[in-house]
């Protein structure tokens, strides 16, 4: 009997320590995957929302999984919709700064360069370098998070900064 408690969700107490547990991990996931654009605190919100929806049907061993299934595909359905309203967009608004035109210039050069280089970088390679290098995760946390071997987490940071070095060889990088 105490195997069917622990495993039911519905209970406020074990749905407070899933979230607890989980809640910053999916939201760096979203973060990284996708970016702060497409809303990753509320997707992660609304993932825990189906999640209690659901409470009944999911186990407490299948949340993890369920969470980040149901949060990637609320991404996918965020993605496809900005997609439509960039396509029906048509006017685009300016934005002024004090700081130079040449630095302007350079800055986004910059970006330009190193988003093209950053999309260009396989996507495993591209989340475990940004949560490497961005958020300070270590490299076995980084593991356990993406299911791989920790080797496997350092050569994917590796090839990523590797990469990304190449790509921007006319800017200083360290």
């Amino acid at each position: 009997m105490s195997k069917k408690l622990s495993d039911n969700i519905c209970e406020a107490a074990t749905f407070e320590r899933v979230y607890n547990k989980y809640a910053d991990d999916l939201h760096n996931y979203l973060y990284y995957k996708y970016g702060e654009q497409f809303n990753p605190k509320d997707k992660t919100q609304d993932a825990f929302i189906k999640l209690w929806d659901n409470c009944k049907k999911v186990t407490l061993t299948k949340a993890k999984s369920f969470l980040f299934t149901v949060a990637n595909n609320m991404m996918l359905n965020e993605i496809k919709h900005h997609k439509v309203v960039l396509k029906h967009q048509k006017s685009k608004t300016q934005s002024y700064d004090s700081e130079t035109p040449e630095f302007l210039l350079e800055k986004d050069e910059y970006l330009k360069k190193y988003n093209e280089v950053l999309a260009s970088i396989n996507e495993e390679h591209r989340v475990a370098f940004l949560m490497n290098k961005v958020e300070g995760k270590k490299q076995k946390e980084i593991a356990e998070l993406l299911g791989v071997t920790q080797k496997v987490v350092e050569y994917r940071i590796y090839t990523a900064f590797n990469i990304l070095k190449e790509g921007l060889e006319n800017f200083k990088i360290k």
